[in-house]
């Protein structure tokens, strides 16, 4: 397989910060709402300067407060759904929640993501109108999920395309944002090429809130390791090396390529 047909799919997860909730630790709404506003200002230059195309899963929540902004991003990058509000989910809000991005980008909206990867009923996310689902960790994560018994790659789910973020091809070691903050850089980029080589394709997701200074709040070491600049330049450094190894391309341009 020639670096022309294998394809990075860069995403973040564009959201109210509110994390700091699953610890006790009280964050206003606003204040969820700026902290996530100033990692996508702090992530944008980095994907502008390495001229790259990303999917960027926002909730209508986010974009309903900063429309201009997800307006603007929707010229070069994917706006999918992650559902209306972070921290609250009901099925009405698989709909409403695309409607409300197609209204403020004027595009229509093909994808979705599932805040926490939380699971939700595939016939549901069929009858909203959504083409594909990237809700899946294949891994397992204690306190958070099993999905070890899941495919690991692209797979149907009652009809409904279904993308998991990539893990690793033998110990499905997770290639996500909490290993990418805490895994020395040699060793992602080692297991990141292994899993781009053997499925032709890497799904990575971080989300712009970690990029931003999070030390004050009350949150477990693991998460708010190598924020800010340290992590910039690291997010730099992975996108530089994986553009040597393959095509960054949107979720959406990925599924096309894709026999139905």
């Amino acid at each position: 397989m020639s670096n022309k047909d294998r394809f990075i799919l860069l995403s973040f997860d564009v959201e109210e910060f509110d994390m700091p909730l699953e610890y006790n630790y009280q964050i206003s709404k606003q204040e969820q709402l700026t902290v996530g506003k100033k990692g996508m200002d702090r992530i944008m230059p980095v994907l502008n300067h390495t001229n790259i195309q990303a999917t960027l899963f926002t909730t209508a929540n986010f974009a309903d407060h900063f429309p201009e902004l997800i307006r603007g991003l929707s010229e070069q990058h994917e706006i999918a759904s992650h559902t209306y509000y972070h921290s609250h989910f009901e099925n009405e809000h698989l709909l409403s929640s695309k409607q409300k991005l197609e209204t403020i980008t004027g595009k229509p909206v093909y994808g979705l993501r599932m805040p926490r990867m939380r699971s939700v009923d595939m016939d549901e996310v069929k009858k909203a109108g959504y083409q594909y689902d990237s809700s899946i960790n294949p891994t397992w994560l204690p306190g958070r999920y099993n999905n070890l018994h899941l495919p690991r790659t692209l797979y149907r789910d009652t009809g409904m395309l279904r993308l998991p973020a990539s893990v690793s091809p033998n110990l499905r070691i997770p290639l996500f944002w909490l290993s990418f903050k805490n895994m020395p850089l040699q060793l992602f980029k080692f297991l990141a090429l292994q899993t781009l080589k053997k499925d032709g394709y890497l799904c990575l997701y971080f989300h712009p809130w970690e990029f931003v200074d999070i030390h004050e709040y009350q949150l477990p070491l693991f998460t708010r390791r190598w924020c800010k600049d340290q992590l910039l330049e690291r997010l730099e450094n992975i996108i530089q090396y994986l553009q040597k190894e393959g095509e960054f391309i949107s979720t959406r341009s990925f599924i096309n390529k894709k026999p139905r």
